[in-house]
């Protein structure tokens, strides 16, 4: 007797094979028949009525690390077919966090993973890995550790070079998080503290990734005006150490910028070309969506988000920091001089007064208060709410999202933000792919995608069981209808589900079945539990 049998399937496996029919059938949690089955007995049997049955979907960049430990069924992940979360990213997230920093760094993750009713207890990734477990979650999580979290317990969250005491210190603290089973590292090199760290800092952690065979995920210090420049630099680094690197949210940002896009491209092309493993993951929009500070230069993050607010009561701080945003200066990315402040719409606030500007752009807040200094009010906005902001800017264009979502390198990630007002992105990127992109607009084959969804982001952190429709694997299964599936969420009204997926299946457990969703303690934290050989770059 079986669990789960799934029947009438048109089977697309996961590899980039092409579909095939079949049935499934599921025992503890795995899948262990795959073909015609008959006269086969299951205690729940789904009928897929020959509509697509493929691996659930791998998020590779997400921001639920906090809700997670509210909401055990995050019902705007799972409605898309997601299955495993990636959490830890951007090098700023929840562990490691050392106690005399939780205040602080409760109000610097405000703006991107929001303020859920938690309690906030544990300092190691191994402790934060157990909390999510015990609330149960109903989908899968693996965690990256933050470069960011990793920094600030050694040595704060000063703007200063680290001394090669701290770097060792560093990677020891690196160590100790994949060995309880963190599955790789992130940066974001436009966050303090990780914007603080030069050079040397970053490559001595990613000798150690190397050791571990697992990757650097890296929101790059330039997505615009120098993107080309920092990809070069992380290659060139990447080629020392022998690691895998994989771009986040890959995008070229900024209309002088689009131009870029082929040698984007061709960077990542010739990279690999040369022997090192590139890769990168995309959401399928023409704008980002962080917190509201992202737009002020580095130096105004300097100690922290305590200190950040002190420079904004500051008149000189101020007007160097307007200065600034206005003239983009090398080696930092303005995003208020990409989108203009009609290209910025905020989504999320935390006092009651201030609601009123979530869904609004500063220039149409500005018009609500009569004031038109838009870069002003932007920095007063900030200082009310205490950094707990969080924005769309419109900084992309169509035709880059398409030809990076065609490049065989690459994997999907929502980035979703899951406070206020979201980006559409949390709730509609991969209905939309299936949708839009494959159905509609044929930029690349359903098998294709899938493969990009599913077995390629396994590859890439760890997941040995996972991503791949096989018998022996973990039974997490998407099964959508190819000729409806598409996002229905909006910048406008994003709160909304998609159509065309009609069952979720999290280890063998049913999640989603058409309209219902249950919540079920059928997910489980994957940690990376291996060490490959180490890499001798220099043989």
């Amino acid at each position: 007797m079986y669990n789960l049998l799934i029947r009438n399937g048109k089977i697309i496996d996961g590899t980039g094979s092409p579909w095939y029919y079949g049935d499934i059938a599921i025992k503890n949690g795995k899948i262990d028949r795959i073909g015609k089955l008959e006269n086969v007995d299951a205690t729940e049997v789904v009928d897929a009525n020959h509509q697509i049955v493929c691996p659930g979907f791998i998020d590779m960049h997400t921001h639920s690390d906090l809700v997670i430990l509210d909401e055990p069924l995050i019902e705007a992940k799972v409605r898309q077919g997601i299955t495993t979360d990636l959490l830890g990213q951007d090098g700023i997230a929840a562990a490691p966090l050392p106690p005399n920093y939780i205040s602080a760094w409760k109000k610097n993750l405000a703006g991107l993973d929001g303020t859920p009713p938690i309690e906030w207890d544990w300092n190691t990734v191994g402790e934060y890995i157990n909390k999510i477990e015990l609330n149960k979650p109903s989908y899968n999580l693996a965690v990256l550790a933050p470069h960011g979290n990793i920094r600030m317990e050694v040595m704060g969250l000063s703007n200063r070079p680290a001394t090669k005491e701290e770097i060792t210190q560093m990677q020891e603290v690196l160590r100790r998080s994949l060995d309880e089973g963190a599955v790789g590292l992130s940066t974001g090199l436009i966050y303090p503290p990780c914007c603080f760290a030069e050079m040397d800092e970053l490559e001595a952690l990613c000798q150690v990734i190397a050791e571990y065979g697992v990757p650097l995920v890296i929101h790059q210090r330039s997505e615009g005006d120098e993107i080309l420049e920092s990809m070069q630099e992380l290659i060139d680094m990447m080629k020392r150490c022998g690691a895998h690197l994989h771009f986040s949210h890959l995008k070229n940002c900024g209309k002088d910028n689009w131009h870029k896009t082929p040698d984007v491209l061709a960077k990542i092309d010739q990279a690999r070309k040369e022997g090192l493993e590139v890769t990168f993951d995309q959401y399928p929009y023409t704008a980002g969506s962080t917190m509201l500070s992202a737009i002020l230069p580095p130096w105004a993050h300097d100690g922290g988000t305590d200190a950040m607010l002190e420079r904004l009561e500051d008149p000189e701080s101020r007007k160097r920091m307007v200065k600034e945003m206005a003239s983009a200066l090398k080696g930092w990315d303005s995003m208020s001089k990409w989108a203009g402040w009609d290209g910025i719409v905020i989504t999320s606030v935390s006092l009651p007064e201030n609601h009123s500007f979530v869904g609004k752009t500063i220039e149409q807040i500005g018009a609500m208060k009569g004031r038109k200094d838009y870069a002003e009010l932007a920095l007063d906005l900030i200082l009310e709410e205490k950094n707990a902001v969080g924005m769309i800017d419109f900084v992309m264009d169509e035709e880059s999202v398409k030809k990076i979502l065609s490049h065989p390198a690459g994997t999907i990630g929502s980035d979703g933000l899951l406070g206020g007002e979201p980006h559409p992105r949390a709730y509609g990127s991969f209905p939309r792919i299936l949708g839009k992109y494959v159905r509609e607009e044929k930029v690349l084959p359903l098998e294709g995608m899938i493969r990009r969804m599913t077995s390629q982001p396994a590859r890439i952190i760890g997941l040995q069981d996972r991503g791949i429709i096989r018998e022996g694997m973990a039974a997490d299964i998407v099964i959508f209808n190819p000729d409806l599936i598409i996002d229905q969420a909006t910048y406008e009204n994003s709160r909304q589900f998609n159509k065309g997926i009609q069952t979720v299946i999290v280890n063998g457990q049913v999640i989603i079945e058409n309209e219902k969703a249950y919540q079920k303690p059928a997910g489980k934290v994957i940690r990376r539990s291996y060490a490959t050989t180490p890499l001798n770059v220099n043989s």
